[in-house]
């Protein structure tokens, strides 16, 4: 039993290893921060990537949701129940959403938010805010015409053959 474990310790350092040469290249080519991650499916990668919010100037260029987005369009499905995903950093709220969305078992990841809060990459009013003790300070959250949104909500409960993801 014990090299099993021994084993399978091994791999996980393995690929988060892959997910730290990810990251460096995101430094290297100053894409947007130093994280990496990896998408592995029955010990093979299936996808990796760096962050890249600066190269794309998108906010959700994150290095988990470009993992999970290429894993997804090479298996062919958003499902991806049987991988699991190594990260250089503990993901941040919308991340390990992502993750949870694509039903993987496993995450693996090496800092924690509090480390790379040290370097400058802070979200913890995202989690106070979720939690309910504090607002977004920068953001005015507007609830409005909840009746007719949950119309929308009700046409789609009725649908026969709908689908929950």
């Amino acid at each position: 039993m014990k090299g099993g474990r021994d084993e399978e310790a091994r791999s996980m350092n393995e690929f988060l290893a892959l997910a730290l040469e990810e990251a460096r290249a995101g430094i290297e080519n100053d894409d947007g921060g130093p994280f990496g991650a990896v998408v592995v499916r029955d010990g093979v990668v299936i996808s990796k990537a760096h962050n890249e919010v600066l190269k794309r100037n998108d906010p959700t260029a994150h290095a988990e949701i470009l993992a999970i987005r290429e894993a997804s369009s090479i298996l062919g499905r958003y499902d991806l129940s049987t991988c699991e995903i190594y990260s250089t950093s503990q993901p941040c709220p919308m991340c390990f959403a992502a993750i949870f969305w694509a039903r993987i078992r496993r995450l693996v990841y090496g800092t924690t938010r509090e480390d790379v809060a040290g370097i400058g990459f802070d979200d913890s009013l995202i989690y106070q805010v979720i939690r309910g003790e504090a607002e977004a300070e920068e953001m005015e959250m507007v609830n409005v015409d909840r009746d007719r949104c949950i119309e929308v909500l009700e046409e789609w409960e009725r649908r026969p053959g709908r689908r929950v993801y």
